[in-house]
């Protein structure tokens, strides 16, 4: 999110449900919580939020920039646990 007051859209679903933030033309809004890229992708809907009109973004899911999900087993027959940091 940005401390500019320019927003131009509202995301819905997800942890940041309800959030305005400057889409910056973007088709796509990704934010970096927890270690994890949540993504929220444009929508053709609009609604009104406290006197402005907002495009909705729709939450698409989280991403593990790892590249792979909990419990998910590595092309070496291993598993991947993204709170690994030491994990190569």
């Amino acid at each position: 999110m940005t401390t500019d007051t320019n927003y131009d859209v509202i995301l819905v679903g997800g942890p940041r449900d309800g959030a305005v933030v400057h889409s910056v033309g973007s088709a796509v809004v990704e934010l970096e919580i927890d270690a994890f890229i949540h993504r929220y992708v444009l929508t053709n809907r609009h609604t009104e939020h406290d006197g402005s009109s907002y495009t909705v973004f729709n939450y698409d899911g989280m991403i593990d920039p790892k590249g792979a999900t909990p419990g998910a087993e590595t092309p070496d027959g291993g598993s991947h646990d993204p709170m690994d940091v030491d994990e190569q």
